[in-house]
């Protein structure tokens, strides 16, 4: 494409994932209100971001595998109109069964979206410095939207009610679908020498799915409930059957090839501890901002303000810093920044404190938080053909939802035995432990005497 058309749809593919990853969180500070009006019990209000998460990262090898095979443009509009169908039923859900199959859908559109957005990043531009200045602009929307996802919960809950935290996605949704079928080319005729591999794709699907679903419901149902036990045991066999069936495949969901990448192993790894430690953090801290300091949706959002800005300044960074001083220099830095940022915040978050205490753990978190996640998607996309793209963020995006599910399920129980200053502390602990597994990436320095690997540009710095 043009460099014009290629701007354009950069800032599409941004928007969409600003929307997607928005409404992760979104729900948080309207919890209190919705819990009320709806009916929900407090052992079953969480089931209200649960429902999105299973949903979503279930169903994120499908959309994956779907972008590579049915075209990506299709896969994209067709995620963001049902997401506009979920997030408009969610928002006129009158019983609390309506409002979780909603979140559930709205979990399914973006496992269609999010895979699909960045596929098309990747395979419009090319590998090196041109496509990590793109992942860093398509990591700044995501990483930013988990953050303004409270922040805009927040001020919609006050102004306008719960139910505007799910009809804003409704023209936002509908616009970057519209628009989609104008800026981005149409998606090639399908390779009919591909197979679907649908025995792989419903393993995998129902694996993760009930695998998740087991992860999120412990803490709350008990670890030895018979339906969580079930689900965990019916998850991890059908995660079997798909190494079974996987290598009998012709054409496998999941390409020996592929996983055999050192970028994506790591890659992998790293986002399976991001969401675990960086995106819990989210949650504890809108609890320690409403059930601590006492603020009200307002003010806890408008306390997400100054991460906000951080978190957006460290994805704007991350491609360059990648492009320049390679990407496990990158990454080990940012993971010891944010490990020192989450101990500072979490020893600052006692009962007597003051928002001005968590201002030095606040920002060395979020600005690590903004540059690893977009670090770890370039690693992602890293030496993957075009026609694995789609595959190969489904599988980092995988990794990415389980680890939230274990991170919370884990740092739960140690928050209600400890306190959430605690249960940060821990956080800290894992940040430090995944800078570790960054150090598994091929090492890189920017010079010719020292080449880097495939896509940290070297070419650019010689």
């Amino acid at each position: 494409m043009e460099p014009p058309r290629k701007t354009v749809t950069l800032a599409l593919l941004a928007f969409a994932m600003l929307i997607v990853s928005l409404d992760q969180y979104i729900v948080v500070v309207a919890l209190p209100e919705i819990g009320r009006d709806l009916g929900y019990s407090a052992q079953t209000l969480q089931t209200v971001v649960s429902a999105y998460a299973v949903a979503s990262a279930g169903f994120l090898l499908l959309g994956g595998r779907a972008s590579d095979l049915l075209g990506r443009r299709r896969v994209f509009v067709a995620g963001l109109m049902l997401y506009a169908v979920a997030s408009l039923a969610g928002g006129l859900a009158t019983a609390p069964e309506v409002l979780l199959g909603a979140r559930a859908t709205q979990g399914l559109g973006g496992a269609l979206v999010f895979p699909s957005t960045l596929a098309l990043v990747n395979t419009t531009f090319a590998e090196g410095h041109e496509r990590n200045r793109a992942v860093a602009v398509w990591g700044s929307a995501g990483a930013a939207g988990l953050v303004v996802g409270v922040l805009l919960g927040g001020v919609l809950t006050h102004a306008l009610g719960w139910e505007s935290v799910f009809f804003v996605n409704v023209p936002l949704a509908v616009l970057a679908a519209v628009l989609a079928v104008r800026v981005i080319p149409a998606d090639r005729e399908r390779d009919r020498e591909r197979s679907f591999d649908l025995p792989g794709a419903l393993s995998a699907t129902l694996g993760v799915t009930l695998l998740v679903f087991a992860l999120v419901r412990g803490p709350d149902a008990g670890w030895g409930s018979p339906y969580v036990l079930a689900s965990a045991a019916a998850g991890l066999v059908l995660l079997g059957v798909l190494v079974v069936v996987e290598r009998a495949s012709r054409d496998p969901l999941l390409p020996p090839r592929l996983l055999a990448g050192r970028e994506l192993q790591v890659a992998m790894a790293i986002a399976l501890m991001f969401s675990a430690t960086f995106g819990t953090v989210l949650y504890f801290l809108s609890l320690y901002f409403q059930d601590v300091r006492g603020y009200d949706a307002l003010e806890t959002g408008v306390g997400f303000l100054l991460p906000t800005a951080f978190v957006v300044t460290g994805s704007a960074l991350a491609g360059r810093m990648a492009t320049r001083f390679g990407l496990r220099p990158t990454l080990v830095a940012a993971l010891v920044l944010g490990a020192a940022g989450a101990a500072g915040l979490g020893l600052a978050m006692t009962p007597d404190g003051s928002y001005a205490a968590l201002v030095p753990g606040l920002v060395a978190l979020s600005l690590a938080d903004g540059v690893v996640f977009t670090a770890m998607f370039i690693a992602a996309g890293t030496g993957v053909a075009d026609r694995d793209q789609g595959v190969a963020a489904a599988i980092v995006s995988t990794a990415s939802g389980i680890g939230a599910a274990v991170g919370l399920a884990a740092l739960v129980l140690v928050a209600n035995a400890n306190g959430l200053g605690d249960a940060v502390i821990v956080v800290a602990g894992g940040i430090a432990a995944t800078a570790l597994i960054a150090l598994a990436l091929p090492p890189c320095r920017p010079t010719a005497a020292v080449p880097c690997p495939r896509g940290f540009a070297a070419s650019d710095q010689a």
